[in-house]
C-alpha cells in the first residue's frame, strides 16, 4: 500500500433520495441540528452566481498547489458526486478554472469544494456550477502528486469521509456523516418547519418575546426598575 499516492474505492455512498430532500433544507437548520459543531470554516464561499450544492462526497487530498488528483477525481466521478478537495487552504496556485469546470460539468459531477484557491473566477461567477473555495489566484497548478482519493480528509476540523452527504449554499459548507443523515435531516426538518411558522408570526404581530425578559432575568441581569 502507497500511502499518500493512492485511489481508493468508496465502501457506501448516500442515496440519491436523500440527496434530494437535503436540497430543501437550509444549511443552517442543519448545522443547528448538529449542535453547532461542525464546519467547514468561514473561507470557504461560493464561488458561483446561486445555487444550493448536495451530494456524496468523493474526497480528494492533495498536495497544496497541485491537481493531478483533481484531474482524475473527475474522470473516475459519478453523476451527482460532489468532489471535495483537500489542499491545504493554500491559495498560491489555483487548482482549477473554467476548463475543468465545463469538464465536470459533463461528467455530471453535481459540484466542487476545494479547500484552495480557484482562477477564472468571473466565469465561475456567471454559472450555476456549485463550486466552493477559499480563494482565488490567477497562478496555475502543478501536476506531478502526490494525493490521495477516497480517503478521509478534514477541512477546518470538519472530517469528511468518502460517501458523506456533502451541502452548501450562501451561508456555507457542511458535511453530514453518512450514518447520521437521517436521523439530522428530521431534526434539520423540524426546525425549518418551526422557523417558517415563527416568520409568519412574525409578520402577524404575534411572535412571542417574553422568553428574552425571561432569560436575563434567570441569568441574574441587573434591569431598571
Amino acid at each position: 500500500m502507497t500511502i499518500g499516492f493512492r485511489v481508493l474505492k468508496a465502501a457506501r455512498k448516500v442515496s440519491p433520495e436523500w440527496v434530494e430532500r437535503y436540497r430543501h433544507v437550509p444549511v443552517a437548520n442543519v448545522s443547528d441540528s448538529m449542535n453547532r459543531m461542525t464546519a467547514g470554516g468561514s473561507r470557504l464561499r461560493p464561488m458561483h452566481r446561486e445555487g444550493v450544492l448536495a451530494g456524496p462526497a468523493l474526497t480528494v487530498k492533495a498536495r497544496p498547489g497541485d491537481n493531478l488528483m483533481l484531474h482524475y477525481a473527475i474522470d473516475i466521478a459519478q453523476p451527482g458526486d460532489v468532489i471535495v478537495v483537500d489542499a491545504g487552504g493554500d491559495l498560491t496556485n489555483a487548482l482549477i478554472g473554467e476548463m475543468m469546470v465545463a469538464y465536470a460539468v459533463k461528467r455530471g459531477v453535481a459540484g466542487i469544494v476545494i479547500h484552495g484557491a480557484i482562477r477564472d473566477a468571473a466565469s465561475i461567477g456567471a454559472g450555476d456550477f456549485p463550486l466552493f473555495a477559499a480563494g482565488v489566484s490567477h497562478r496555475g497548478p502543478y501536476k506531478d502528486g502526490p494525493g490521495e482519493i477516497n480517503v478521509p480528509i478534514a477541512i477546518d476540523g470538519m472530517v469528511i469521509e468518502a460517501g458523506d452527504l456533502v451541502i452548501g449554499d450562501d451561508d456555507g459548507l457542511l458535511c453530514v456523516p453518512y450514518d447520521q443523515v437521517p436521523e439530522v435531516f428530521d431534526r434539520a426538518s423540524a426546525k425549518h418547519a418551526a422557523e417558517t411558522k415563527q416568520l409568519e408570526q412574525i409578520a402577524k404581530g404575534e411572535n412571542d418575546r417574553s422568553w428574552v425578559l425571561k432569560s436575563l432575568q434567570q441569568k441574574g441581569c441587573a434591569l431598571p426598575e
